[in-house]
């Protein structure tokens, strides 16, 4: 008797395990859509920030609008028409055996060592075509974490609008400290390039000095987070060189500088 009420007792319970494993399974499906849909909604909320155009209150989808979503080759830094932006995930690319670019040691400034060969890159334009505002997605290793985040370029393609990230690792009240409002609002109106086109914005140790000629350059060092200051300026720098966005920029900047001329 005992042995038949052990056998019933694993019978239900192997029945309820089956009939919760397909319960999650279909609501995970079910909710798929509007997990993506979420997460969508989030990312343009981050761009926006980066661009200093979030609005509290507003319709997210509104007001992101003016952004076309755009997939650029690295590479060369032409748009790619024939990469659907909305399917593209830069991650994966990376990752991905086929795709994903090694990055050598010396020109690994950001710490990633794989790439994607595309970035989706965020275009807002005014009526004659000409860029008014360029959003690049940056990340690289800080201490603990890769960090990932926006970079929100004013039409002269120097000019920093805005700087965010959106999602970390590092330790709150040190590396954390990335994502305090009162050092996001430091890089508005930073340069990112100097006239030569160098990449020059670097956080640097300690504070800025108002007196410094190269104030323009420079943004405060996070507090008792070295690595993570030193990996912000690394990223940035890999980003905007060579090996990053600095093909795409050249090409726009001769672009405009043509029809300047024309």
């Amino acid at each position: 008797m005992a042995k038949d009420t052990v056998s019933k007792t694993f019978i239900v319970a192997g029945l309820l395990s089956v009939v919760c494993s397909a319960f999650v399974s279909t609501t995970a499906v079910f909710l798929r859509p509007e997990q993506a849909k979420n997460k969508d909604l989030d990312r343009k909320k981050n761009i926006l920030q980066a661009a200093g155009l979030y609005e509290e209150g507003k319709s997210i989808e509104e007001l992101f609008q003016e952004f076309e979503i755009k997939v650029v080759d690295l590479a060369t830094g032409e748009f790619r028409n024939n990469i659907d932006a909305v399917m593209f995930d830069q991650r994966k690319a990376a990752k991905s055996a086929d795709l994903g670019v090694e990055i050598s040691k010396a020109d690994d400034l950001a710490g990633i060592k794989r790439r994607s060969p595309y970035a989706l890159v965020y275009v807002a334009e005014n009526e004659n075509g000409e860029i008014q505002q360029l959003i690049l997605p940056v990340h690289g290793k800080g201490l603990w974490s890769t960090l990932y985040g926006y970079l929100a370029l004013d039409a002269d393609l120097t000019t920093i609008d805005g700087f965010a990230f959106y999602e970390h690792g590092e330790t709150p009240g040190l590396g954390g400290e990335v994502d305090n409002p009162r050092w996001k609002a430091q890089w508005i109106d930073k340069k990112a390039f100097d006239e030569e086109g160098n990449t020059r914005i670097t956080v640097i140790k300690g504070k800025v000095d108002p007196n410094s000629p190269d104030r323009q350059y420079q943004v405060d060092g996070l507090s008792g987070a070295t690595i993570t200051t030193r990996g912000v300026s690394s990223l940035l720098h890999y980003w905007l060189g060579k090996n990053g966005f600095k093909p795409l920029l050249d090409r726009i900047r001769s672009k405009e500088g043509k029809n300047e001329h024309d």
